[in-house]
């Protein structure tokens, strides 16, 4: 879609109406339908805008990345499933005398250990524990926040991520950076001070361990279902489709779990380490792409009917697409947001109250606010970074000092910040279909241990800009 002209406040309806719907209906993909066509309208191109914006956003490169991601996720999901591998690990894990705050405990851990890839770690840890989580009574809610604040927390915290390398990457350039090597170092550097991203992960194990207790929405769905034995709530609508949950274990063969699910993951890790050391990319979707072949073939020689492997696939497929299509949507609304400069508006509307004691909260709490109303942390990066940076070098005399870590670090943050209080972020629909759990529960329970933290966060970067 092409830009529109200068509209002000008018850019923030599709987003506002998104969100606003998406609460009142339950329905994720009504309210992103309904929001981009009331942006289109906005920005003066009729109905037929609609069509034409999600042929726009829907018909390049970056989503049909996405697509063929998500797509062979599934299919490897369905894989571990028929095979049975996924209850040959839990049983494996049920051995070692679990109980209920051991398995979220394991689920954290499994959260942070997935680091490299903010897409493989939610859909792995989800689907991985989901059955043992449901043995134990614990809410799909409880899950899905265990995966969401363990997988784009932890990755912009590990310096060789992806995430790491575009924070840094766009840093180049600007003050002293000259080169990736100074702006990796830089970054590094400034990780100590993304409180967000650290306390998320915290909170996670202090929650899960029961050192805090949980509360609001998180309280109601944990009694729920270790009371009533629900986990998902009446009504709720799973965004993993019972196309993928349901799928029953191949009877007739002999399954490993070293060669059906250890293996496959094996083949994912690996592979997108090698990616990230020799190309310096991670490649999620070809590490996906490789393991489902991989799996598939394992599945032959153990006996598997060519036509089982086959009609499995495409249950993956299918159980796959309600995430796809809300992506769809969510990936049309962040081309309009970009095409109404709706974060233009929000920054110039707050620009003037930059000063260096209020830099570095002001570009958490604007960071946030950008990436919440556009779903994307990304994004909100590639918008932020050039501003804000630039800025802290200029209150530090050009040169690197907490100013501009804390600035670093309270972008860096406070895109996750937004993504983890928005329906329309990426991460967390991923989270809610690894765990399956409904996606408007998934965020309306997560959203007030993100704006504890966020408030944290506030006071401390307000501290830091009042030391400076």
């Amino acid at each position: 879609m092409e830009p529109t002209d200068y509209i002000g406040p008018l850019s923030l309806i599709p987003a506002t109406v998104a969100i606003a719907l998406a609460f009142i209906t339950r329905n994720t993909v009504f309210s992103l339908a309904v929001a981009c066509l009331a942006g289109v309208l906005v920005a003066g191109q009729g109905f037929m805008g609609f069509p034409n914006l999600l042929v726009g956003a829907l018909g390049n490169e970056s989503f049909s990345w996405i697509l063929l991601l998500e797509f062979f996720i599934g299919i490897l999901i369905a894989f571990f499933q028929r095979t049975g591998a996924i209850h040959n690990f839990s049983l494996f894990i049920e051995r070692r005398k679990m109980t209920r705050k051991r398995v979220q405990l394991i689920a954290w851990v499994m959260g942070m250990f997935v680091y490299f890839s903010d897409y493989f770690s939610p859909l792995f840890v989800g689907s991985t524990m989901r059955a043992l989580s449901d043995r134990f009574k614990i809410s799909r809610e409880k899950l899905a926040y265990i995966c969401d604040s363990t997988s784009a927390p932890v990755s912009i915290l590990v310096p060789i991520t992806g995430w790491a390398a575009l924070v840094s990457g766009l840093t180049i350039g600007m003050g002293p950076i000259e080169n990736a090597g100074q702006a990796l170092r830089t970054f590094i550097y400034s990780i100590p001070f993304n409180i967000y991203s650290i306390l998320a992960v915290a909170m996670v194990g202090l929650i899960a361990s029961g050192v805090l207790k949980d509360f609001g929405p998180m309280k109601t769905a944990e009694e729920r279902a270790l009371n009533e034995g629900k986990v998902v709530g009446d009504g709720a609508q799973p965004l993993m489709a019972q196309e993928l949950t349901g799928i029953e274990s191949f009877t007739g063969i002999r399954t490993s779990l070293f060669w059906n699910f250890l293996f496959p993951v094996f083949v994912v890790i690996s592979f997108v380490i090698s990616a990230v050391v020799v190309l310096g990319s991670a490649k999620p979707m070809e590490a996906f792409m490789l393991a489902a072949i991989v799996s598939g073939i394992v599945m032959r020689i153990q006996g598997v009917p060519l036509n089982e492997i086959t009609n499995t696939a495409m249950l993956g497929i299918k159980g796959i697409m309600p995430a796809v299509v809300i992506l769809a949507f969510a990936y049309a609304l962040n081309e309009l947001s970009a095409a109404l400069n709706t974060a233009d508006y929000i920054i110039s509307a707050t620009e003037s109250w930059m000063t260096p004691s209020l830099l570095p909260m002001l570009a958490f709490l604007i960071t946030g606010i950008i990436a919440f109303s556009t779903g994307t942390s990304w994004g909100t990066y590639a918008i932020m970074i050039p501003i804000a940076v630039p800025l802290a070098f200029a209150f530090s005399g050009n040169e690197l000092n907490t100013v501009v870590y804390a600035t670093i670090a309270a972008v860096s943050g406070g895109g996750v910040f937004g993504d983890h209080c928005s329906p329309l972020s990426d991460t967390s629909i991923l989270a809610s279909t690894g765990a399956a759990s409904d996606h408007i529960d998934h965020v309306k329970t997560q959203l007030p241990y993100a704006a504890l933290i966020a408030c944290i966060s506030v006071v401390v970067y307000l501290l830091v800009g009042w030391m400076l």
